[in-house]
Parts: C-alpha cells; sequence; structure tokens
C-alpha cells in the first residue's frame, strides 16, 4: 500500500463513505453491519455535513480507505474510522497528523467506552481523558479527551 492522500470527500463519494464507516465501526465488535445501519450512517453523514461537519478520505489510488470527520469551529474530532483493510498500518496516526494541522492548538473528541482499543490508542497519542457520560441517543456512555499543544518552558 502506498500512502493514501487525505483530501477533503467528494458529495458522490458519501454513500461509500457511509459503507467504510459501518464496516470499521463493526470491526469494534460493538455492532453488526446491516443494510439499516449503513442507511443510517449515510444519512448522518449528509445531516452532519449540513450541520457543520469537514468531511475527509484517505484516498488509495481510488478506493475510500478511511474517513475524517472534524468539527473546526467546535475544535471537534467527530469521527475517524479506518476501513478493516487498512487497519494497523499507520494510517490512524496519518489521519491524526493531518487533524493537528487542521486544529494544531487544541481539540476534544469522544468515544464510546467499550472501544476500549479507541480509547487506549488516544491516550497513547497525548489525549487526557476529562469525563464519561452517558449518550442519550443510543445509550452508550462515552468517555470525552482533550489534547492540547503543549508549550515549550522558557
Amino acid at each position: 500500500m502506498s500512502d493514501p492522500v487525505i483530501r477533503p470527500a467528494r458529495t458522490d463519494e458519501y454513500d461509500e463513505i457511509g459503507r467504510v464507516w459501518m464496516e470499521s465501526w463493526a470491526s469494534t465488535g460493538l455492532a453488526e453491519a446491516s443494510e439499516f445501519l449503513l442507511a443510517n450512517l449515510r444519512a448522518r453523514i449528509r445531516r452532519e455535513i449540513e450541520n457543520g461537519w469537514s468531511l475527509f478520505v484517505a484516498d488509495d489510488n481510488g478506493t475510500i480507505a478511511a474517513m475524517l470527520a472534524l468539527h473546526l469551529p467546535k475544535l471537534y474530532l467527530d469521527m475517524l474510522f479506518v476501513g478493516p483493510a487498512y487497519q494497523g498500518q499507520s494510517l490512524g496516526r496519518q489521519l491524526l497528523a493531518f487533524t493537528r494541522t487542521e486544529m494544531p492548538d487544541e481539540m476534544h473528541l469522544r468515544c464510546v467506552r467499550e472501544n476500549e482499543k479507541a480509547w487506549r490508542w488516544y491516550e497513547r497519542e497525548g489525549f487526557v481523558f476529562e469525563k464519561e457520560e452517558i449518550e442519550p441517543s443510543n445509550g452508550f456512555v462515552m468517555k470525552y479527551y482533550r489534547w492540547k499543544r503543549q508549550r515549550p518552558t522558557e
């Protein structure tokens, strides 16, 4: 695999992005892939774009390898999902590095408490745990994290 190119998503890719999102989410073991889930994620992409998402993809020569959704005014990394075939190849780290160019001083995120692989990864990447809360829309307990650029001490 060559390094995928991280670029803004195109409208005609939203359905495929939904599929990558679903497959990645299903790979956590917290959900099963289904036509119902896929339809919900595809609809959510369009709704979230209208609500301020900046949506990016990792493009591997025409194949969408990952999705990244940022809400820049809120300094919020909303979604980072790597397709199963691309997991374990540092693509998540590349997406996070890209995110830090978009929000260089501070950002926050949340992830499902049961997705231990994800939150442990974010902790290794310098995010600091802040709190846990139940998400009313889906019943998941969410872990909230914040990252701030470390300023050199003088």
